[in-house]
């Protein structure tokens, strides 16, 4: 079953296409309702490398829900970037989880190109029996992080802007 959200953000797409590129970005739209620790010696890079990196998850920083593999890629479109997880949870709870495929879609807003980006936002998760459940749970966690992406999306193009991207492939 697929998630889905449909954002018009308020920063320039170079700067969404950089915060989905960081793990602090992703540890404010996860929290509070979930904790990530990274796995992987020297903890959380700046910014994401293409590949795999693994976490450890609790939720509401408390209740264990067991290990993910966040294995991240580009895909470059006309007028469109995709970064996609295609990782799958290691441990714990989330390993009834056994279909998972995040996209997160960036393009400039047609009628702001330079100011407003527009965010596609899909998660591909199956569960079995279970995937109803699991389905409806990671609905409820992506309201709030439409939440915390349109709170935090003004910020970006100051956080990384040209001066901060300088140098890394867009």
């Amino acid at each position: 079953m697929r998630v889905r959200l449909n954002l018009l953000l308020d920063c320039p797409p170079d700067a969404a296409w950089e915060a989905v590129h960081s793990p602090a970005v992703f540890q404010a739209v996860s929290g509070p309702i979930t904790v990530a620790q990274s796995l992987e010696p020297g903890g959380f890079p700046q910014r994401w490398p293409g590949g795999d990196h693994r976490v450890r998850l609790r939720m509401l920083g408390m209740l264990p829900m067991g290990t993910q593999l966040i294995r991240l890629s580009d895909e470059m479109l006309p007028g469109e970037r995709v970064v996609h997880d295609e990782g799958r949870p290691l441990t714990g709870a989330m390993r009834i989880v056994s279909l998972w495929h995040h996209r997160m879609a960036i393009s400039p807003d047609p009628a702001a190109p330079d100011s407003r980006t527009r965010f596609r936002d899909a998660l591909d998760v199956g569960a079995g029996v279970l995937t109803p459940v699991v389905w409806f749970g990671f609905w409820v966690f992506w309201q709030l992080r439409a939440q915390q992406l349109r709170r935090l999306a003004p910020g970006w193009a100051v956080q990384f802007g040209p001066a901060t991207s300088a140098g890394r492939s867009a």
